[in-house]
Order: structure tokens, then C-alpha cells, then sequence
């Protein structure tokens, strides 16, 4: 899902939530992964930034940019030149070997599975979209909606005002019927309005045509010829991949496909996606109507130049992009020879394209540079430190032994959470939330980060989806805690496979417990207040 930054603000804002509403367990843990094949994966080749004509004093530029943003939160990033990684980094706690959640960088992965089925001969992007579900039509099919095809749910122009995603996916249980229902109030492929529903609607045309959920569809066509292992993606009341969100790959992954896009489908040799749809995915579909509320010139936004199949085109001449919420993005620049795959946390995802171009962009070179060993080593040691704050050690509170150990009981107001208990142990302190359908931990360390696994599902735009996050195993979270004063506790949890952060600051006086928690995707404008009491 786009956001912020973009014109379009997506009807996905709608699906903010606290987590502490909607906190479940999932009796289909993992029905939306793909199968593990346990096999070596071979890593992409490495190489140093000035052999393969790229500037490391340039890339080292883009990092101390972020580092002096006070609104961009980056995780990850993987920069390729000629098919090798040339730079690569992870913010501490965030990891190499762990997935990060996408958002609408799914879709990219939905229009590869169109493509493969597409090649197979099992569908075309002209066939009407009303073919696939002849029992789940309404009563009356106007004109509008039988003239509806593929494409137009591929480029946006599926016709319908507003944007549905948001009330149907929480209020309904048939995605596709509530779909088909909506009145489409313009002629389909005109206009262009975000749509991430009628992406899901495409992840259910591929289950359709291949008698696949489109991850396992994908597994043997994409992620296992890129080497890529362990893909899972959330799934619907109706069991199947959501499509427009909710699938969680690792940053090296997203390189490989990016690359793979860039060689036109072509992979060690071996023609993976036909060149042909890789040509036209990529390639504008539609052009964007600028909002009239917006002051933005089309010149300088990143969403107004082109869309194609479910890939946007970016103001930099011959660049296209997935991109998701928050700063997800695989960037592929042809002309350059080079991909850049980033996963961060930003209310404000132009300004992390601004530093791409600022900084990245104008180091990459035509030929190789002349090796510059003090600033690659410079590069290299600026890449390995780098690390999201961390809360500083304190020492336990006087407060922390009278309430270690005891349930404080929550207040009716603060359902479907009906208890918390705190357990300070050393340099450590393990807090236990329980609800009416299960029990949650979560360890917090004094000066470090803690990380571990947890079955509370965290901050999610689609927090509010019927059966959100099924389909996924538990999360992986790190923690930390401190003192604030001697009855004020604070502790931030972040859910390292996605890019959102809890921070719950915990109020003691005597028996009793006030938390305000507040989540990283709020950026502070919302904070959720939680009692309790020691009976």
C-alpha cells in the first residue's frame, strides 16, 4: 500500500488500529507460507562500490543522510551494480536472515503470478473479471462491471469511488463478492484510483486458474529459481494470499527479483518471466490524475508518472519501482545497470526517494573508478554499525520488586486484554498480556535489545482485516526497557519483521497501573490508554 508522500492517501489509513483491539491467536499458523526447501542458498555475488563504477563516498553520503532525518527509520538496504551487491547494511536490531513485511510490494509479486499464468496459457489480461466467479455475481451485472477485465484490476482503473479496501476487508468474510458488488462509477481502464481489493482479487484468479494459493503458485516459478526460501504471505477468511499486501521476504530477496526484472525475466541464463510481460508490467499502463487537493508538481512526485502493472514509474528517466507503506521499495534502474532494495518506517516516503536520487543516483558511474581503499573501508565500517536507538540501561526502580510477579487485572474499557503481569529478573523483565483467546509474552532487556518470539500479532495497517495476519508464525520482536523515574517504566517493542515499533510507558502508583501505548506508525498523533489494578 502507498503512503504518505503520495497523492493518493490510501483508504488503508483507515485500517489503523491499535493492536491491543484486535490481539488473536491463529489456529492456521502458516497456511499462507510457501513450502521450506531445505537446499543451500547461493548469495549473490559481492563486489566493492568503485570496481563496479559506483561512488563509495556517494553511498556513505545516502547514510549519513538517513542518519541525520528525523522522520525516515531505515532498516535494511541492498544497493547491486552489474549483478553484484556492492553495499548492504541492516539497522540493529533488524537482521540479514529475517523477512520484513512488504506491504503493496506484494503486488508486484500478484502481477509476476498474473504473468506466469499469463505465459502458461491459463488466462489473458483481457478476459473479464466477472468469468472467474460466476457465483459470486450480484442479482444485476451493469455494463460497467461486465465490461471489466484483468488489466483493469493490473493497472488501477478498475472504475470504483472510493477506495474499497478498508470497509470490506474488515467487515465482510467473501472479499471478491463484497468486490463485485461495489458499484464502478467510471468506464473501467479511464481512470486510475489505488485499489488494493481488486489486487486480492487477482491473488484469487490465480488460485482459480491454478488450483494454487499464489505463493506456493510462485514457489517453483520465481522464488526457487532466484534462490529465494521461505516466502510467506497472509491469507483471507476464503484462504487466499490477500494479493495487494502481506507478503514477507527477506532484503537480499528483494534484490534478486529486482534484478531479475532488470535483465528482463532473465536469471544466470535461464529466461524465468517471459521479457515480453516483463516489458509491459513495467512499462505505463495509465497515467495518474493528480489530486486537486495536492500543491505537489507533477515534476517532483514519484507518483505521478506512469503506472503500470501494478509497478510505478519514478520522475528519473526509464526507473520503475515496487513500492509499499512506510518505505518498502525495490528500485530498478536500467540505464544504470543497478538495483536498490530498501525496507524502513517513514510517514513520508518521497522524502526517502528524494535521498535516492540526491545521493545514490549520481554516484553510479559508466565505467569502473579508480580503487579508493580508505573510503570503501570507511563505507564498510559505516554499514556495519549501523543501529536503530536503543533505550539506555537503568537500574530496576525500587517499585519493580513490589510488582514483579503480580497480575494487575484491566479494566472492562480495555477488552479483549484482560490481564498484564511484569516479571523483573537481573538486567531483564518479561511482561505476560493475556486476552480472552490466549496468552502472550514478551522480554524486554536493560540496555539491549531481547529478542525473542511472540503470538501478540503488532502494529499493522490491515489490523482490522477479518482474519488478519493469518497465516503468518509468531513474530519476531525485540525489546528493551528503562526507568524513566521511580514508578515509571518504558518499554519498546520492536517487531523486527515489519517495520513497526510499540512503545508502552507504564505508570505505577501502589496497586495500580496506567499504560499509554502508542504505535511507531501513529508518528505520536495517537496514543491508546490502558488501566488496571492489583486486586
Amino acid at each position: 500500500m502507498a503512503f504518505k508522500g503520495s497523492p493518493f492517501v490510501l483508504s488503508a489509513l483507515f485500517l489503523v488500529f491499535s493492536v491491543y483491539t484486535s490481539a488473536q491467536t491463529s489456529t492456521e499458523v502458516l497456511l499462507g507460507s510457501s513450502a521450506s526447501f531445505p537446499r543451500k542458498v547461493v548469495p549473490l555475488p559481492r563486489s566493492t562500490p568503485e570496481r563496479e563504477g559506483v561512488s563509495s563516498n556517494g553511498i556513505a553520503g545516502f547514510l549519513d543522510a538517513i542518519a541525520a532525518s528525523p522522520k525516515d527509520e531505515f532498516h535494511s538496504f541492498m544497493f547491486l551494480r552489474h549483478g553484484k551487491v556492492i553495499a548492504e547494511g541492516w539497522w540493529d536490531p533488524y537482521r540479514p536472515d529475517l523477512k520484513h513485511t512488504l506491504y503493496s510490494v506484494s503486488k508486484s509479486f500478484t502481477s509476476s503470478a498474473i504473468g506466469f499464468a499469463v505465459s502458461e496459457g491459463l488466462m489473458k489480461v483481457s478476459d473479464k473479471v466477472v468469468s472467474f466467479f460466476p457465483g459470486d455475481l450480484p442479482d444485476s451485472i451493469s455494463s460497467n462491471l461486465a465490461a471489466l477485465t484483468v488489466k483493469d484490476l493490473l493497472d488501477m482503473s478498475e472504475g470504483q469511488e472510493p477506495e474499497p479496501t478498508g470497509p470490506v476487508i474488515s467487515a465482510d468474510s467473501n472479499w471478491v463478492r463484497s468486490f463485485l458488488a461495489i458499484p464502478i462509477v467510471h468506464k473501467p481502464g479511464t481512470q486510475f484510483l489505488y485499489n488494493s481489493l481488486g489486487v486480492y482479487v487477482l491473488s484469487a484468479i490465480v488460485q482459480k486458474v491454478t488450483g494454487q494459493k499464489t505463493v506456493d503458485y510462485l514457489t517453483p516459478r520465481l522464488f526457487q529459481p532466484l534462490g529465494i526460501d521461505g516466502a510467506d504471505w497472509e491469507i483471507s477468511p476464503q484462504h487466499i494470499n490477500v494479493g495487494g499486501w502481506g507478503l514477507r521476504l527477506k532484503t537480499e530477496d528483494l534484490a534478486r527479483v529486482g534484478q531479475l526484472y532488470l535483465k528482463k525475466g532473465n536469471w544466470n541464463g535461464k529466461q524465468v518471466l517471459p521479457a515480453e510481460w516483463v516489458e509491459e508490467a513495467t512499462s505505463v499502463s495509465i497515467i495518474q490524475t493528480p489530486d486537486p487537493k495536492s500543491h505537489t508538481p507533477k515534476d517532483s512526485s514519484d507518483w505521478l508518472q506512469g503506472y503500470g502493472y501494478l509497478f510505478w514509474r519514478c520522475r528519473q528517466k526509464n526507473i520503475y519501482r515496487a513500492d509499499g507503506a512506510f518505505g518498502q521499495y525495490i528500485i530498478v534502474m536500467p540505464d544504470q545497470d543497478a538495483v536498490l532494495a530498501i525496507t524502513s518506517e517513514t510517514p513520508d516516503m518521497q522524502d526517502e526517494l528524494n535521498l535516492v536520487w540526491k545521493y545514490i543516483l549520481p554516484s553510479i558511474q559508466k565505467d569502473p573508478l579508480p580503487a579508493d581503499q580508505k573510503a570503501e573501508s570507511e563505507l564498510r565500517k559505516k554499514s556495519s554499525s549501523l543501529a536503530l536507538k536503543l533505550p539506555p540501561a537503568t537500574a530496576d526502580a525500587a517499585i519493580a520488586t513490589t510488582i514483579s510477579g503480580k497480575t494487575f487485572d484491566m479494566e472492562p474499557s480495555t477488552a479483549p486484554i484482560k490481564g498484564i503481569s511484569f516479571l523483573f529478573h537481573g538486567k531483564g523483565c518479561t511482561v505476560t498480556m493475556t486476552t480472552d483467546a490466549a496468552t502472550h509474552r514478551m522480554a524486554f532487556g536493560s540496555g539491549k535489545w531481547e529478542e525473542g518470539l511472540t503470538t501478540l500479532p503488532g502494529p499493522h495497517l490491515t489490523s482490522r482485516a477479518r482474519a488478519s495476519m493469518t497465516g503468518l508464525p509468531p513474530f519476531e520482536v525485540a525489546g528493551s526497557y528503562r526507568w524513566i523515574d521511580e514508578s515509571t517504566v518504558e518499554l519498546v517493542l520492536r517487531y523486527i519483521e515489519s517495520p513497526h515499533t510499540e512503545t508502552i510507558t507504564c505508570h505505577f502508583d501502589q496497586n495500580k497501573l496506567s499504560a499509554s501505548v502508542q504505535n511507531s506508525f501513529d508518528f505520536g498523533k495517537k496514543t491508546t490508554v490502558l488501566n488496571g489494578v492489583i486486586h
